[in-house]
């Protein structure tokens, strides 16, 4: 089954409905969707790697607009369906502390989602649930999702497909690595 979607994936890739394909996927993934949109785009820039960048350029814009809208579901579903039941049950002040938890590091969360494997749809939520500022998010989503759309391009246009089995096997571990490299650096600069 996996190889007949990653082959599906393939020739959706090479079609001229890719850019298409690889928008919605991208957006619906920072919301709903469990696929990310690697999937596609990777083999879109191995099959034309003169438009990685615009590939990722595709990437980045709907993956951003998705994550708006998982923003607005976890702002519209929580104030109709999750606050009257955080009342019920008298919880409500332990989720005023948890939002303001969460809002005091949320463009981290957000930052570290949109580059790792983390469900980036995850933060896009809860961040409409916790009511982090919108500009706050946005920023943090456009940096992220930015930065790992455009490497992986970067490192497709300039390699190409031998470097297609390292990103597909190791791009979670990478994006990881990545993110304790940039905590570090900001641990070590605010601390020695």
């Amino acid at each position: 089954m996996l190889r007949r979607l990653y082959d599906w994936t393939i020739r959706l890739a090479e079609s001229p409905r890719a850019l298409w394909a690889l928008a919605l996927v991208a957006f619906l993934e920072s919301s709903v969707f469990p696929i990310p949109p690697d999937v596609l785009m990777i083999p879109m820039i191995i099959a034309a790697p003169r438009r990685a960048f615009v590939i990722a350029g595709v990437a980045l814009a709907a993956s951003v607009a998705g994550g708006v809208l998982g923003y607005f579901i976890g702002w519209g579903l929580f104030e109709s369906v999750g606050r009257p039941v955080l009342e019920f049950y008298g919880k409500d002040a332990y989720f005023e502390e948890f939002s303001q938890s969460y809002n005091a590091f949320g463009a981290w969360a957000v930052l570290i989602a949109g580059v790792t494997p983390f469900p980036y749809k995850v933060i896009t939520i809860l961040s409409g649930v916790t009511g982090l500022n919108f500009a706050v998010f946005m920023v943090a989503s456009v940096f992220a999702r930015g930065l790992r759309f455009f490497i992986v391009a970067a490192l497709l246009w300039k390699f190409g497909a031998p470097i297609r089995d390292f990103i597909e096997r190791r791009l979670g571990l990478m994006f990881i690595l990545f993110v304790i490299l940039l905590l570090g650096g900001f641990y070590a600069v605010k601390y020695l």
